[in-house]
């Protein structure tokens, strides 16, 4: 497979669709069909554990239905030991490190734009498809990765690490959709999962509690809860099962001592075990900067980043959050610091810095080290 990225004509071409048994890739199988396109399904299986938490049997069996209700052909694949070795193995590393990870980038990387991939390419498919909210366009022989038009939905963020050739293989039928829209003809069509609802937070963990999730790959090592200032407040069950900016779950609240105003989680001491907490908006809980690792950019890096020089761009630290204005300053090809216009609360070693031209996403890198706006002022004060 190596066709432009979002095709005009498809008619007639075979196109492999990610189906997951939800509302959104069920609409796209019939905006395809629309357009003409020879579709096939692809359900994956990437979680096996019958825990009563998964619903993957349920989300097979609604494809099945949606496939039977629209005829087009299903086929299941079990990725679920690649998942446990490329995402869930990460996963479990990162927590174990006190840092914070976001398996659903990880996900579209390994799984569904790279085993995946490669399993549509041996089906014959000519092109990929998914339910993402996304778009992409070619320019000036370049792939491009932009920004749905329900920016409520849009799912760049999750998309930024994936490989350019694989994106310009890939169909985004609900790009230009609000969602609304989208149940709107599931209903029409009178599909059976046109009012099931969305798939929140991390699948495998499905509707448990995190940590008595984690717990079970990563038992708990208590430890002291600690201010800035050194006076113990609390004990903590084990610092991967927090993060940065957290208020709920700390137990530290309620103390005489301890004012109106509630704790949030500003760092973990790993050498010492220790949770380090503060009250209110502290300025412990705000990044000026931000140095990030692995970057990885939709096509070549762009222009300034490529010629050492700085890059003015918009970036999230975190899904849904708006853009935020911010300047990039390369230290090697891969490794970025992030200089924020104004500073950002709680950043999580761990996670993506996303970056944005406008509607257009750039690519992203791994946050691994924070600094504080007090330590900036302390530097220069």
């Amino acid at each position: 497979m190596a066709m432009p990225a979002s095709p005009e004509n498809i008619e007639g071409k075979k196109v492999i669709l990610g189906l997951s048994g939800g509302v959104d890739s069920a609409v796209a199988a019939i905006l395809l069909k629309q357009q003409g396109a020879e579709v096939h399904a692809l359900h994956m299986t990437n979680w096996e554990d019958d825990d009563g938490y998964c619903t993957s049997a349920e989300d097979l069996q609604d494809a099945r239905l949606v496939c039977e209700q629209l005829d087009i052909p299903l086929h299941h694949v079990n990725f679920a030991r690649e998942y446990r070795d490329r995402v869930f193995s990460v996963f479990v590393d990162e927590y174990r490190a006190g840092r914070t990870p976001n398996p659903d980038v990880l996900c579209n990387r390994e799984i569904k734009f790279g085993v995946f991939r490669e399993y549509a390419s041996r089906l014959g498919g000519e092109y990929l498809a998914t339910g993402h909210y996304a778009r992409s366009k070619t320019a000036d022989g370049q792939v491009q990765l932009l920004k749905a038009a329900d920016e409520s939905k849009d799912q760049s963020y999750f998309l930024h690490a994936i490989k350019a050739e694989a994106l310009a293989e890939t169909i985004f039928p609900l790009g230009d959709l609000q969602k609304a829209e989208v149940r709107a003809i599931a209903r029409d069509h009178a599909l059976t999962v046109f009012d099931k609802k969305d798939s929140t937070g991390i699948c495998f963990i499905g509707e448990r509690p995190f940590r008595e999730f984690l717990s079970t790959y990563l038992p708990g090592n208590p430890g002291a809860i600690q201010t800035p200032e050194g006076r113990t407040v609390g004990e903590h069950g084990g610092l991967m099962y927090y993060t940065i900016g957290q208020r709920q779950g700390l137990g530290v609240g309620g103390r005489r001592d301890s004012g109106d105003e509630p704790w949030y989680v500003a760092g973990k001491d790993l050498e010492s075990n220790v949770l380090i907490v503060v009250q209110g908006e502290h300025p412990l809980l705000f990044s000026d900067r931000l140095e990030a690792s692995n970057a990885s950019w939709i096509g070549e890096p762009p222009r300034e980043i490529a010629s050492g020089q700085a890059l003015r761009c918009m970036v999230k630290i975190r899904y849904r959050q708006p853009d935020q204005a911010c300047e990039i300053a390369p230290i090697t090809d891969r490794c970025l610091v992030v200089t924020f216009d104004v500073s950002q609360r709680a950043v999580a070693p761990g996670q993506f810095a996303v970056f944005y031209d406008g509607g257009r996403c750039l690519g992203g890198a791994v946050i691994d080290r924070v600094i504080a706006a007090e330590d900036s002022l302390r530097r220069t004060g």
